[in-house]
């Protein structure tokens, strides 16, 4: 099975994901879409609840071709990697963000898509303490006040839900990032094949990890520890 497509529950199609960085898109983007679905008669647009256009009805023969249609590399599905890094649009428009939600989450996505982990990573970023990201249930999530980002790892809304665990407060954006950097390195040394970051926060423990990773973090205060 192509590793950018998803088998359908009929067993004969396939959906892909295109993904665009912090769920921006363009007029003519959305034009390529539209062409590009009419053209290969694919028969269901989505959009995901990761800021993507999920494609699908897809038969395997036509993949190829649909992506070169599209102008884009095609977007590993179903291996482990960072499936999404979705952001509100913070500072730049919304009247509640203090924090420039766009500028942090467009830095994760570039150093950390294409890098191969346990297991998916989502990633949620928000401008504001409302959180409209969801970043309490995502691997990695950042949400923003006026003194700063707050970074919390092991979240998760699926089957069985975890409440994500604060890892640093008020810190600047270069520290939140490096913040980030440093958690998912950790989580890669450690983590055992295909266990997602909540089960590894509940099997590690948070204050083996606060340690490990305050070591690392000049930034980071004992009270981040405790």
């Amino acid at each position: 099975m192509p590793s950018e497509a998803i088998l359908q529950r009929d067993g004969k199609t396939f959906a892909i994901t295109v993904r665009f960085s912090g769920g921006f898109v363009t007029p003519a983007d959305l034009e390529k879409i539209a062409a590009v679905a009419r053209n290969h008669a694919i028969p269901v647009i989505k959009m995901t609840s990761g800021q993507r256009f999920l494609l699908a009805g897809i038969l395997k023969k036509d993949l190829s071709a649909i992506w070169k249609d599209l102008g884009m590399d095609p977007v590993r599905a179903t291996a482990p990697c960072v499936k999404f890094v979705q952001a509100c649009i913070g500072s730049a428009w919304c009247r509640y963000g203090v924090q420039d939600s766009i500028r942090i989450a467009g830095e994760i996505e570039r150093f950390a898509s294409g890098t191969e982990f346990p297991a998916k990573i989502k990633i949620g970023v928000s401008g504001c303490g409302r959180n409209c990201s969801a970043g309490y249930f995502r691997d990695v999530g950042l949400f923003a006040s006026t003194r700063g980002w707050t970074v919390t790892f092991g979240g998760n809304g699926g089957r069985i839900p975890r409440i994500g665990e604060v890892i640093g407060q008020d810190l600047s954006a270069a520290d939140a990032l490096d913040l980030v950097r440093r958690m998912l390195e950790y989580y890669c040394c450690n983590a055992s094949e295909k266990e997602r970051t909540s089960r590894f926060v509940e099997r590690v423990g948070v204050p083996r990890i606060k340690s490990d990773v305050l070591s690392l973090c000049p930034y980071l205060t004992l009270e981040d520890a405790d």
